[in-house]
């Protein structure tokens, strides 16, 4: 049985419209909840003797005089503690507080701080770079199908690409955007190497489509361009789905079994590559079609 994907692109159109609507109205709602990569301050992973209650530990680290702390549970004996930015004075009396209360055996397991400043150019820095690679990556594709006007302008190729791979960047934003109020998971630099990533994927995933229709129509296999597009997912389609699947059962090892500090990393990679894989198979290639339908349509 053959499954005609071109066919039936408005349910698929529809499904992604769903999605992407709650996920900007996600991030519209809740913002993103950002790490101290991007708006500065402290972060300090200390380990317990015996377990600890976060509201207490927050409501102590409080009263030694730190301001909007924030602490997770990191493991049964252990936590995370976010705030200002210390400098090594503060940051060694905060952790001698911490061993004199909760008892000697308690440890430092990790501390980073960065400055107000550089989070807020790093911000800049992981904009600029994701809106710089969409392009390059959209004007590349627009050169590489030159040859290939004919029925489909061989610019559209590039915007294609770039409106997919914009649909795979604002799922993991509006899941993070979510998971960030509820959860308090918090983006970081971290999630920005796993969005460029998922670009990567994903960009390679649809320029495999368009690779396979792009050889298709020079071959004339049929003189119907929807007709050619069906045959060229279907002849990629097996390829795609095996080599996500095989992506994403590593990465849900990773998540479960990898730690708290890798979870929202495989995370955003496991949403990405969803993301990516459906958008390759049932939004790009199927909005060739249309495009052409509308170009016709005007004629």
């Amino acid at each position: 049985m053959q499954i005609h994907i071109v066919k039936y692109r408005k349910l698929w159109y529809a499904i992604s419209g769903a999605i992407v609507l709650v996920c900007v109205v996600s991030i519209g709602m809740f913002g993103l909840k950002l790490g101290i990569d991007f708006t500065g301050g402290s972060l300090l992973e200390v380990s317990f003797e015996k377990p600890v209650v976060t509201t207490e530990l927050r409501d102590h680290v409080a009263k030694l005089g730190h301001n909007d702390v924030i602490v997770q549970s990191t493991s049964t004996n252990g936590a995370l503690i976010r705030l200002e930015s210390l400098n090594e004075e503060q940051h060694q009396a905060l952790l001698s507080d911490l061993k004199k209360t909760y008892g000697d055996k308690t440890a430092e397991e990790k501390f980073d701080s960065i400055g107000p400043v550089i989070g807020k150019e790093l911000q800049k820095s992981a904009a600029f770079g994701i809106i710089l690679i969409l392009v390059l990556i959209g004007s590349y594709v627009a050169f590489t199908f030159r040859k290939v006007t004919h029925p489909v302008a061989s610019w559209k190729y590039g915007v294609l690409t770039i409106i997919t791979a914009f649909h795979d960047v604002v799922v993991p934003l509006g899941v993070f955007a979510i998971l960030g109020k509820f959860l308090n998971w918090e983006v970081d630099t971290a999630f920005v190497a796993a969005i460029l990533t998922v670009l990567g994927y994903s960009i390679t995933d649809t320029i495999v489509v368009f690779d396979r229709t792009r050889e298709n129509l020079l071959k004339h296999i049929s003189p119907s361009f929807e007709t050619t597009v069906d045959v060229s997912i279907r002849q990629t389609i097996r390829r795609s789905i095996s080599t996500s699947m095989t992506t994403l059962l590593c990465l849900t090892a990773i998540f479960f079994f990898g730690g708290d500090t890798t979870r929202p990393f495989s995370l955003a990679l496991i949403v990405g590559i969803i993301a990516g894989t459906y958008s390759s198979i049932f939004l790009a290639s199927p909005a060739l079609v249309t495009w052409e339908g509308i170009k016709g349509k005007k004629k």
